[in-house]
């Protein structure tokens, strides 16, 4: 099911850094992934770290946020002007004063093109990767703290990922309306916003809009609904009791996974150790082991 690689072409990797993203976790979640379905879904795109380690044949690709999908598409179709457009970003990769200004400038006024590139130049020297915006919808995390200036982008990494992305469909979506479109033999991977662990560790901000209990409790019949049509269905999920609660009526797979970094946390010393749940409707060599306390 995934694309053929070319011998001697680099293999895409994810272009952006993102919070949350699943880099460090893909082989715990390796064993988990079934060798044949029929389509890829991934409804909560992010960084797109699973996609890049499976690169599907064929893949639905969606999120809420709408200038994340838009560089994607940017890339799928217009990687060489994008290229350009970073060219002119680059040099400017340690200028904390070009940073703010091109923070506040003002994207309706930029072409799709010009967005993209702003988006990824942000991305790579904003302080560790972290995308949020404020109750306006506008980006607002500070300056980045580098010993050397970034790399905003890698020009072969950036054309393979072009052609990864060449036959996939894109979509700016609600998760619910891109699992909708998931039938039988189709792989959807989730993963969403976490459940917090404590209150003070509530991050949801990777839209204008928030992501709470009342939305894992859709999630939570949307993936009812899939496992229904006969799709295959992986979840990644914080290990706490209002998740374990929610999928305790499946015939699921919990399984934790110890000592994963959580790079969103400001406090490195809080980023170790955290147990995490993998939540499958599928049957897998993890089957008999369970999530334990």
């Amino acid at each position: 099911m995934a694309l053929p690689q070319v011998e001697g072409q680099v293999r895409a990797r994810p272009f952006l850094k993102w919070a949350g993203g699943k880099a460090q976790l893909l082989a715990h979640l390796q064993p988990f992934f079934p060798t044949t379905y029929r389509r890829y879904i991934e409804p909560f795109l992010g960084g797109g770290a699973v996609f890049f380690h499976l690169q599907p044949a064929e893949a639905l690709l969606s999120d809420s946020n709408e200038s994340l999908v838009e560089v994607f598409r940017v890339v799928q179709r217009q990687v060489s002007h994008l290229i350009e457009a970073l060219d002119r970003h680059q040099p400017h990769a340690a200028d904390r004063a070009y940073y703010y200004e091109l923070r506040a400038a003002d994207p309706s006024d930029m072409s799709e093109v010009e967005r993209a590139a702003r988006f990824i130049f942000l991305n790579k020297t904003c302080y560790n990767g972290l995308y949020r915006v404020n109750r306006k919808g506008r980006f607002n995390v500070p300056f980045g703290r580098y010993k050397y200036p970034p790399l905003v982008y890698n020009l072969e990494n950036l054309r393979a990922t072009a052609a990864v992305v060449a036959g996939a469909t894109l979509l700016v979506a609600d998760f619910a309306e891109t699992m909708d479109q998931a039938r039988k033999g189709d792989l959807i991977y989730l993963d969403p916003p976490y459940d917090p662990l404590s209150p003070t560790a509530n991050f949801t901000g990777y839209t204008a809009t928030s992501f709470g209990r009342g939305e894992q409790e859709r999630l939570m019949q949307a993936f009812k609904a899939a496992t229904e049509r006969g799709a295959l269905v992986i979840l990644n999920n914080s290990d706490t009791e209002f998740i374990r609660s929610l999928y305790r009526d499946f015939a699921m797979v919990l399984a934790p996974v110890a000592g994963l970094r959580r790079a969103i946390n400001s406090n490195p010393a809080k980023r170790n150790g955290v147990t995490e749940l993998v939540i499958t409707n599928f049957a897998t060599g993890f089957s008999q082991r369970p999530a334990g306390r």
